[in-house]
């Protein structure tokens, strides 16, 4: 089972380098179930991918209470946590997403004119 992921993994990344010598960012959102902070934190990410991504982001958002087996894989130890995979370096935000200036320079966009 290990052997597949891997090559799953591999083709998400290729897929990524290939998408029109553009940059794509894959991200991973773990979140706990339908809380407050879990909706708030969706909705936040969404709301910045929407705005500084434009479409070239690909955003899976993982209940940690469905699918603990992916949590444990990325070694998520509280939750909302955003990881970027993509483009490299791995990067990881913890909390509600609402800071946005600070997921903005932790993504590495660049803001028009901020």
């Amino acid at each position: 089972m290990e052997p597949k992921k891997v090559k799953d993994l591999t083709k998400e990344f290729e897929k990524a380098h290939t998408l029109n010598g553009d940059r794509k960012y894959v991200l991973r959102l773990y979140v706990t179930g339908t809380t407050p902070r879990s909706m708030r934190a969706i909705k936040n990410i969404r709301k910045i991918c929407d705005e500084q991504l434009k479409g070239a982001y690909e955003l899976e958002v993982i209940d940690i209470y469905q699918q603990p087996m992916l949590a444990k894989g990325d070694q998520i130890i509280a939750a909302p946590t955003l990881l970027k995979k993509l483009p490299l370096p791995l990067r990881r935000f913890i909390g509600d997403m609402s800071d946005t200036q600070r997921i903005v320079l932790g993504l590495d966009l660049r803001t028009n004119g901020k």
